[in-house]
This record gives structure tokens, sequence and C-alpha cells, in this order.
């Protein structure tokens, strides 16, 4: 089979250790095989990166196992070609032997060709993206709480839902149901006239208004004393 590269390697990366294979074209005697095993720390992913740039390898392959294959990419990258690689994809290849180790079979299927890498992007995209799932996650996470609450609040006859539209909005930010408040007085006074005008004798709760502070007028009888701990400071 015809060889690509020269000098490459192959790394097999783990949660504590990268076991990495040099391999060295000598023409027409057999590659040279190097195989070391590092750490994950940064100062042994230091020494991974110099022992690979003192070989002069150029190109490196690795699995894109889990979360583990990233700092060696961030290491790798700015000295030599990464080339990362789908599992599924390694699987259908044919001629794996059981002897050989898994970074000495990278190392080789690169050598040849026959490693078809995964896309990745830069690094000012991939931070961005990061900061973005980092946004929808934390999102989703304040939409989730809220709901949470309304149901505890429902399932104890708090029925703010009859009262206000929306109990994070900004009526319930000036009725003081949430720390925030509204930017000026004049939208806290409008909120304020719109919340008492939908309050009427049929949204009172036990003689109390329904736009008192939910742990004021939470009934323990209704949904036990426990409901009230899922009930924060709002």
């Amino acid at each position: 089979m015809d060889t690509i590269l020269e000098r490459c390697a192959g790394i097999d990366v783990g949660k504590k250790i990268a076991v990495g294979c040099l391999i060295t074209d000598q023409g027409r005697k057999a590659p040279t095989v190097q195989i070391r095993t590092y750490g994950t720390a940064v100062t042994q992913l230091d020494q991974l990166r110099d022992w690979l740039k003192q070989a002069g390898c150029t190109h490196v392959v690795m699995e894109s196992t889990g979360s583990y294959w990233k700092p060696i990419f961030n290491v790798l990258e700015a000295t030599m070609t990464v080339v990362l690689a789908n599992p599924a994809h390694l699987k259908n290849v044919p001629g794996r032997k059981t002897d050989v180790k898994d970074c000495q079979w990278l190392a080789e299927l690169l050598r040849h060709g026959l490693i078809r890498g995964s896309f990745i992007p830069p690094r000012p995209i991939r931070e961005l993206r990061d900061l973005t799932r980092r946004r929808r996650r934390l999102i989703a996470t304040g939409t989730s709480e809220r709901n949470r609450i309304q149901k505890v609040l429902e399932d104890a006859n708090v029925k703010l839902g009859c009262v206000l539209s929306d109990l994070f909005g900004v009526s319930g930010h000036a009725r003081g149901f949430t720390r925030r408040q509204p930017n000026s007085r004049a939208s806290r006074t409008v909120c304020s006239g719109n919340a008492e005008a939908k309050d009427s004798g049929n949204h009172r709760i036990a003689g109390r208004s329904s736009l008192e502070r939910p742990s004021s007028i939470f009934d323990s009888s209704v949904s036990g004393p426990h409901g009230l701990f899922g009930i924060p400071d709002m």
C-alpha cells in the first residue's frame, strides 16, 4: 500500500493518559515505530507536543472520544495538522489486527491516507459556539424553574395565574413578587393598577388578596408543608 505521509502519529486518548505512536518512514526499510505514554496534564501534554515536534511529525490523528480529545487538540493545533477521526468510521476500515495497539492502528491508517477527518471550526467559532450553547442552556433552565414555581403555587391553590398573566413579568416585578424592579415609577403605577383591577372578588383566597407574596398566602394544608420549600425568596 502506498505511503502518503512520511512522519505521522496516532494518539489513543483517555481520561488520564494519552498513548502516542510515532511512525517514521525509512524508505525501503521497515518504518520506525515509537510508542510513548503521557498524562493528560498541561505540562505532560507539552512534553508530548515537544516529542512530536522534535521528531518532525507533521500530522496527528486521534479519535473523537467524548471531550477528552479537546485538551490535546488545543495543545497540538498550532504546531501540526490534527486529524479528528470518527470512531464509527474507523470500525468499518478492514484489516485491523488484534495485537496492534489503538494508537499504532490510527497512525497506520493516517500514514496510508485511509482516515477521513471530521470538520473542526476555527478557535473563534468554537468559543462563540460554546458561549451560545451555554446561554441556551441557562435560558432553558430559567424557563423550567419558572414553570416549576408556578406549578407549586397552583398545587397550593394560590391562583396568581388568574390575576397576573406572567408572574415573572413586569406586573410581577411591580407587585414585589421578584427582586427585580421596573425601570420607572410610571410603569410600576400602571402595572399595579392593572393587577388591582383584575383582583376582583372572585379571585380572593381565604379572605386574602391573591396579589400578596406567594410565601405569605401559601396554605400548607392544601399541598403539605413541604411545598413551601419549593418556592424561593423571589
